[in-house]
């Protein structure tokens, strides 16, 4: 089969492997989609992946073409929960698989997505029903590491109603943040406002459902002023950080009410460091400050199956397919890490058309 395989590091090769044989438990499966994370940048340039040589790739759906332990499920579309749980330590036990002790990763520890096939166990395997299609399939995962943030930070499940008024920053928009951004409009939370720094964001922000007034672009406005004058100097009740770096930590918490929580979601882009000021200001406003990881399966992965399935049936014009702004094939697919990697254009989600 084809592959794009990762040697060692910024060592990527469309190259020719084996393809990958079921294990007892497994299925094998030809991969349709597969987006392009932004984890893969440093993965695939700066850092290298667990195991190489790897395909990486962990975003993907894809068709089930052989499973000796489950004939009932070869033909249909799967997405995937990346994550491989051990299911014996005791966040397993606890059913936090997110957290497992000592997980395989798809794409990153064994073999992912940007490969014609892939071998996955029947517990990760999420059947899509047909009214869900493969782009909408593929970004399952990231939208499901949205809605875990959501879920945990209370915006998502028991008191979602009685937050649909409070004031809600999303610093970051990338991929997650602008999912973020859908399901809290989805939601019918109206209070909500974005910090941003690319015309295709605030564009997007738009064809959400969100007015111009709701996006602070900060190559030309302070977010600062931008939030205290939309909350009338009261600061966010949840503010979610999406970005990764210490300035943004900073301003995440100086930008929160008293008593008001703050996500922080984007992965550290280098050390983070805590001033004192900003240290003072968690204690004196009793903050709560929450670190969200992955996504919780299935519980997170049925509500966002649940949720695209839902706006099929509205008037709902939302899908997280329409975040994908590039499209390359497998062959070709690393004109987009190029892209990603050099920001030489505006770009949200780049799919890779594998299959």
């Amino acid at each position: 089969m084809k592959a794009q395989v990762l040697y060692g590091i910024d060592n990527l090769k469309y190259t020719e492997v084996t393809a990958p044989r079921p294990k007892a438990g497994e299925a094998l499966i030809k991969v349709r989609k597969c987006g392009i994370c932004g984890s893969d940048v440093p993965r695939i340039f700066k850092t290298g992946a667990h195991n190489m040589p790897i395909v990486p790739g962990h975003e993907f759906m894809g068709i089930v073409e052989k499973c000796d332990d489950n004939p009932e499920i070869v033909g249909k579309r799967v997405g995937v929960f990346p994550l491989i749980p051990c299911m014996n330590c005791r966040q397993c036990k606890s059913q936090h698989y997110e957290m497992c002790e000592n997980y395989n990763y798809l794409g990153s520890r064994s073999d992912g997505g940007f490969g014609e096939y892939v071998c996955a166990p029947l517990w990760n395997l999420l059947p899509i029903p047909d009214q869900v299609t493969d782009d909408e399939a593929a970004m399952l995962e990231p939208m499901c590491v949205a809605v875990h943030a959501l879920r945990r930070i209370g915006l998502v499940g028991e008191g979602l109603e009685a937050a649909t008024e409070k004031n809600i920053v999303v610093c970051g928009l990338g991929t997650i943040g602008l999912l973020v951004a859908m399901l809290l409009k989805d939601a019918g939370c109206r209070n909500v406002f974005f910090i941003g720094n690319k015309n295709v964001q605030k564009e997007m922000i738009k064809q959400i459902g969100y007015s111009d007034d709701h996006f602070c672009d900060v190559r030309y406005g302070e977010p600062s002023f931008f939030i205290n004058e939309k909350t009338e100097g009261k600061g966010a009740d949840y503010y979610l950080e999406c970005i990764g770096r210490s300035e943004s930590y900073a301003q995440a918490v100086n930008l929160t009410a008293p008593l008001g929580k703050v996500m922080l979601v984007g992965n550290p882009a280098s050390d983070m460091e805590l001033p004192r000021n900003v240290y003072w200001k968690i204690l004196r406003n009793q903050m709560t400050l929450m670190g969200t990881w992955n996504s919780s399966y299935p519980d997170d992965w049925a509500y966002a199956l649940e949720r695209i399935a839902t706006w099929h049936k509205s008037e709902q014009a939302f899908s997280p397919a329409m975040l994908i702004t590039h499209r390359f094939d497998l062959e070709h697919m690393q004109e987009g890490l190029q892209i990603m990697r050099k920001k030489s254009e505006e770009y949200i989600k780049i799919m890779v058309d594998v299959g």
